[in-house]
């Protein structure tokens, strides 16, 4: 750490995170969605974030495009890039938790190393790890964004699943599958573990 590191403490502020559950109804978490491009993370999201709302919650989505207009426009697709697009997200989601929020955050976030670092950012149980599954060949046919087609004409480099890698969770607090499971039962999912796990208090678990 160099001199002028050791001059920058941490401020607390004046609101305790009982006041904000108690204040809430419910614990801040992040709900980290990874899985390949297409497999579902986003579509998840937006209905998990709609559906948390109408519970009363409060909660937002950290999508990995909106974050690139913005906080992390700055970078690339290199493999340090990549981190610190990660490193930054992770540092951002900590503090929406703080601040009482459900966090749900869409990344494919590919390596092991780069989820254990944001998950280290957590006291334990604040952060779920969502592995959204779906084979290549289904998030070929769902490419959204037409960035397979490109990969695969060479037109992109680098790209998850076809010239980069992809590295499963080990042991997600939850595997979802989307090529056999729908959104509502990928959402109900995640509801369930929420409610069960006491991320949200047992009058919002309604789905």
């Amino acid at each position: 750490m160099s001199g002028a590191d050791r001059n920058i403490v941490w401020h607390s502020g004046g609101v305790e995170r009982d006041a904000r559950v108690e204040r809430n109804g419910h614990r801040g978490a992040v709900v980290w969605l990874t899985g390949l491009s297409g497999s579902g993370k986003s579509t998840i999201a937006v209905e998990l974030e709609r559906r948390l709302f109408d519970q009363g919650c409060q909660t937002y989505i950290l999508d990995g495009d909106n974050v690139r207009h913005g906080l992390n426009s700055d970078l690339g697709f290199t493999s340090s890039e990549r981190d610190e697009n990660i490193r930054r997200i992770g540092e951002v989601a900590r503090l929406f938790v703080d601040s009482g929020m459900i966090v749900l955050a869409a990344f494919i976030s590919p390596l092991r190393r780069q989820r254990e670092r944001v998950r280290g950012l957590f006291a334990a149980g604040d952060f779920i790890e969502v592995f959204v599954d779906a084979d290549i060949e289904t998030c070929k046919e769902r490419d959204p964004k037409g960035l397979y087609r490109k990969a695969m004409a060479g037109e992109i480099d680098c790209f998850t699943g076809i010239s980069a890698p992809y590295e499963p969770p080990s042991n997600p607090e939850i595997a979802l599958n989307t090529s056999r499971q729908s959104l509502d039962e990928s959402v109900d999912r995640v509801l369930g573990y929420l409610c069960d796990t006491g991320v949200t208090a047992p009058d919002r678990c309604s789905s």
